[in-house]
């Protein structure tokens, strides 16, 4: 049996059991083989759920940067493409073999991503992100709209760019992809790859302000000197739009709800 070309590493403080179980079967149950690293507390049944995903289990090192660096740091060499994967989030079935795929025949690609489809605890549909092919030329002045969730990374790519940055507590996944693009193309796949579970715990959707302000720090890191200095012409209207759109789907959570 061919080795997996796929690491998939999952941060988790193993909180919600009920939501890791569903988290880890849409990795296993893929068409498409993938290592899977549980980065969680030293604690019993956390090891047993790493044995019952056949997964393995490394130690938290305390925060979810360090975590995600630590899981794909343990990465051999066959494989290929790595991401993390929120442990309330869920692979689209068929996602993996799509982008691979997808990075297969784009060899000058360093990374690939698909759409997003948002749900609540429950399950249910609240939206679906459709990233597009142009997401990425607006990722250093516009709104944040490639999907991490699902998304996969040439090892190599990651390797080159140092990972993800432990100093960020929420936008490191933006900066990642802001360094990526120096060294590559972003593919989008057309399709559904991923579901992003929006709830009250979720980082993401706790902290939209400082959220906003690391996403403009990775911003402005990543343009020119030049164009630094017009990037208040474009940020608050960003800002502005970002706040909507959370809002909108925090209204469409709601009504699910009620």
């Amino acid at each position: 049996m061919p080795l997996p070309r796929v690491l998939i590493v999952v941060p988790t403080l193993g909180t919600r059991p009920e939501y890791l179980v569903k988290c880890l079967t849409s990795i296993t149950s893929q068409d498409a083989l993938a290592d899977i690293m549980l980065v969680a507390p030293d604690r019993p049944e956390l090891h047993e759920m790493a044995a019952k995903f056949n997964a393995t289990h490394l130690t938290d090192p305390g925060s979810q940067t360090k975590a995600i660096n630590l899981g794909v740091g343990a990465a051999q060499a066959h494989h290929e493409f790595v991401n993390w994967l929120g442990d309330d989030d869920l692979l689209e079935p068929g996602s993996l073999s799509t982008v691979t795929k997808a990075l297969d025949m784009n060899p000058t690609a360093v990374a690939a991503y698909g759409a997003c489809r948002y749900i609540d605890g429950n399950d249910a549909e609240l939206w679906i992100s459709k990233a597009g092919p142009w997401a990425n030329r607006i990722l250093k002045w516009g709104p944040d709209l490639i999907p991490q969730p699902g998304m996969l990374v040439r090892t190599s790519a990651w390797q080159a760019v140092g990972g993800v940055d432990e100093s960020f507590r929420f936008a490191f996944d933006l900066d990642l992809l802001l360094k990526l693009q120096k060294h590559g193309q972003l593919i989008d796949v057309g399709q559904v790859v991923s579901s992003f579970r929006w709830h009250a715990d979720s980082l993401t959707v706790g902290d939209r302000s400082e959220n906003l302000r690391e996403s403009q720090i990775a911003k402005r890191r990543a343009l020119s000197p030049a164009a630094r200095k017009f990037a208040w012409l474009w940020e608050r209207p960003v800002r502005g739009a970002t706040r909507i759109a959370t809002k909108e789907v925090a209204r469409r959570a709601q009504r699910v709800q009620t």
